[in-house]
């Protein structure tokens, strides 16, 4: 079996020393145009792929970072990843993706495992409580992002969406469409935006003073969850008149159920959600959401990691919140009131009512 082509190889077929070719490869330093025509006319009759790791060893570093989501199966974390993978790629950066589940355990093992493979720095979606893996990051002095959700009082830089605002306008829409009985669907009790955004709900009800009640069922942020949550609010009494979802999963779950119970949306009841789902899985846009700008927040993500990969740390920690975008679709209802009461003068709240 034929050996690997090294730098030798190429040096030798091209009549250079092998830091040429070193320098043909990584387009560092200076080499005439003849020369370097000689070494590329080599490396590509050889094949010849540089050695990374042995690269790696002499920079410590491995040019390489981790991104842990929860769901990689959600549109949202989808779309998270492709704005870390685009922004890392511009850098000369490859990315591998882990996928937690929403269980603690899980995360801390793909987390040995990546800083024992030396990742030169990590973007993390905690899974419920964040505190240990934060500081086990931290032990290693392994640069860090934490993405998607709030870690108060841990000094780590942050990137991530206004759920309280995002939810809150999302209530005021109910309130203006004349709704007092609702029910939230949300994620775990232990998860910072399930509370972020019961919270905003809730205020915006607190606030109308219409002697409105919402109540909040707790499970996991899946479609499995959202149809039992629904099952469940549905059975209340008085029943709720509309729904909150607190992510895109949970909705797709809700609107399953409330077939399966003979209702119809938004004519029987009404349903509103946290993160928009792309065109490709739905027939025509239906749900009203409060839209995550989840690219955006991937690629500045990245943005932030490589301030402090880079050697040129801010003397702070950094928290960005991003906006987001209420859109005012078909599934809750009509919305004329609202839109004429134009929330907080927000140009980004728009409708696409059909």
């Amino acid at each position: 079996m034929r050996s690997a082509t090294t730098i030798h190889d190429v040096a030798r077929r091209a009549g250079v020393a092998p830091i040429t070719v070193s320098r043909v490869v990584n387009n560092s330093g200076y080499v005439s145009g003849d020369v370097r025509k000689r070494v590329e006319s080599a490396v590509a009759e050889f094949g010849y792929v540089p050695n990374s790791l042995a690269s790696s060893l002499r920079s410590r570093r491995t040019h390489t970072v981790a991104l842990i989501v929860t769901d990689i199966t959600n549109p949202f974390f989808t779309t998270v990843a492709r704005g870390v993978e685009d922004a890392a790629s511009d850098a000369g950066l490859m990315v591998i993706v882990c996928n937690s589940d929403e269980r603690e355990d899980k995360e801390q093992t793909y987390l040995r495992m990546l800083l024992g493979r030396r990742v030169d720095g990590i973007l993390l979606v905690p899974a419920r409580g964040a505190k240990d893996s934060i500081r086990f990051i931290k032990k290693q002095k392994t640069p860090m992002v934490v993405l998607d959700r709030p870690v108060p009082r841990e000094h780590v830089d942050v990137v991530r969406c206004d759920s309280e605002d995002g939810a809150y306008q999302l209530g005021r829409l109910l309130v203006s469409l004349g709704h007092k009985i609702t029910a939230m669907l949300s994620g775990p009790r232990d998860v910072s935006i399930s509370v972020e955004r019961a919270k905003g709900f809730r205020r915006a009800f607190s606030e109308a003073h219409i002697g409105a009640s919402s109540r909040v069922y707790h499970g996991e942020f899946t479609q499995e969850s959202g149809y039992e949550m629904t099952r469940k609010a549905l059975a209340a009494v008085p029943r709720p008149t509309a729904l909150f979802a607190a992510n895109n999963f949970i909705a797709l779950g809700a609107l399953r159920s409330l077939g399966d119970a003979g209702l119809r949306v938004p004519e029987d009841i009404a349903l509103v959600g946290f993160d928009d789902l792309p065109p490709a899985l739905v027939t025509f846009p239906f749900l009203t959401v409060a839209a995550q700008p989840a690219y955006e927040m991937g690629r500045k993500g990245v943005e932030l990691l490589l301030d402090r990969l880079n050697g040129h740390p801010p003397r702070r920690f950094r928290e960005v919140v991003l906006p987001t975008e209420l859109i005012v679709r078909h599934s809750s209802g009509t919305a004329i009131s609202f839109l004429k009461e134009k929330v907080n003068g927000n140009p980004k709240n728009r409708s696409q009512n059909q």
